[in-house]
C-alpha cells in the first residue's frame, strides 16, 4: 500500500485476478449449457437432459459430448451459491484493503 491513501498496484492486480476467477468459475456451467445448445442448433441436432442423441460435427458423433456439456449446467446448483458468497468475501476483503490504506495514509 502507498502513502497516499490507495492501493498497491500489486493488491489491485491480485483483487482483479481473484474477482475474474470467481465469476469465471461461477459462470461455468451456464456458459457450458449456452455452448453445447449453441452447438447442437447450428448442427441441427436435438439436445435434452433426458439422453444423448447422435450428433455429426466435423464427421464424428459429438452427441455424448453435448450431452455431457448441457448436463453439466446442474452444477450451476451449486456453483452460483458458492460463486454469490465468494463474491461477497472478496467485496468485504477488498473494503478492509482500501480502508486500512486509507488508515495509513492518515496516520503517515
Amino acid at each position: 500500500m502507498s502513502g497516499d491513501g490507495k492501493l498497491s498496484r500489486k493488491t489491485k492486480m491480485i483483487f482483479t485476478v481473484l474477482l475474474v476467477v470467481i465469476l469465471v468459475l461461477t459462470a461455468l456451467p451456464v456458459i457450458s449449457v449456452a455452448v453445447s445448445s449453441i452447438l447442437a442448433s447450428w448442427h441441427g441436432c436435438m439436445l435434452h437432459e433426458g439422453y444423448s442423441n447422435p450428433c455429426m460435427i466435423a464427421g464424428a458423433d459429438r452427441g455424448d459430448m453435448l450431452y455431457t456439456m448441457f448436463v453439466m449446467g446442474w452444477l450451476m446448483l451449486i456453483s452460483l451459491p458458492f460463486g454469490m458468497a465468494a463474491l461477497m468475501v472478496w467485496t468485504v476483503a477488498t473494503m478492509i484493503a482500501v480502508i486500512r490504506a486509507r488508515r495509513k495514509a492518515d496516520f503517515a
